[in-house]
């Protein structure tokens, strides 16, 4: 499954594929809870995971949490 994200104020969108994490992977960066075996997890183009909170993210940011010059 391919989610778009789209800035009204901005011409860039982010892509990200929503997946299942296959094995533990420490702490999502954006709510600190563990990332673990079975979660559903949005892998960014930069491969950074995250928890589907990247989406409330990206509702005021416009790049990955870890990489925000990219």
């Amino acid at each position: 499954l391919l989610v778009v994200v789209c800035f009204l104020t901005s011409s860039l969108c982010a892509l990200s594929s929503e997946d299942v994490l296959s094995k533990d992977a420490g702490e999502c960066a954006i709510c600190l809870e563990e990332l673990q075996q079975g979660d559903t997890i949005a892998r960014l183009p930069c491969l950074c995971i995250y928890h589907k909170c990247i989406d409330e993210w990206f509702e005021v940011n416009r790049s990955c949490p870890e990489h925000p010059s990219d």
